[in-house]
């Protein structure tokens, strides 16, 4: 197995799971807009990502290696998860939304917006089942010299997704807008998904 083999397969798994309506996306559009502590709110979101997808390619790539029943397991759960993700994400692109972040309102002290980046993130609770759960046993299935590389994609992922958000925002705002751009962006999250289903099943 070729090192760029996880490196792209974790990329294009978090960019699939990261990129998609919801608060944390909206409140880093919403900073990036106003030009409000961009900074700040782009390191929060990102390095908790960072540390989630540790915390999900640690703990379950050491588990499932070690146990080889557990590690089918993971990977049927693991691809019947991501084919229910490829629907839900089916369903968007044939019913698009858009996504809106005020611009206006009162200003936020810096540290009001590293809390609410902190909130939004952390008291999420899909987060654990996507990034740390499902990156996780994705990650683990690449084995243990594989695995790292992985989550180094993923990783990547969320950095460069938050980068672009936050301070290109302005720039992005009026696509984000548009219901066909998430028509476009929802159907190739579809297809991704699909696809890691199959190839963990496969492998």
């Amino acid at each position: 197995m070729t090192t760029l083999a996880p490196l792209i397969a974790g990329l294009g798994t978090g960019l699939s799971l990261i990129v998609a309506i919801g608060s944390q996306n909206a409140f880093v559009l919403r900073q990036g807009l106003r030009r409000e502590h961009v900074l700040p709110v782009v390191l929060v979101c990102a390095l908790s990502d960072l540390v989630l997808v540790a915390a999900g390619v640690a703990g379950l790539g050491v588990l499932v290696s070690n146990a080889p029943v557990l590690l089918a397991v993971v990977r049927w759960g693991g691809a019947a998860f991501l084919l229910v993700l490829a629907v839900q994400a089916a369903r968007r692109a044939l019913r698009p939304a858009t996504l809106e972040a005020a611009g206006g309102g009162l200003r936020m002290s810096v540290g009001a917006a590293v809390g609410t980046a902190l909130a939004l993130t952390w008291l999420n609770p899909h987060v654990y089942l996507d990034t740390v759960l499902l990156l996780g046993s994705l990650a683990a299935a690449y084995g243990e010299s594989g695995r790292w590389v992985f989550g180094a994609g993923a990783g990547i992922a969320s950095i460069v997704w938050f980068t672009t958000l936050g301070f290109g925002a302005r720039v992005l705002a009026p696509v984000f807008a548009r219901p066909v751009a998430w028509r476009v962006l929802d159907g190739g999250i579809a297809l991704v998904m699909a696809v890691l289903a199959v190839v963990l099943v496969v492998r």
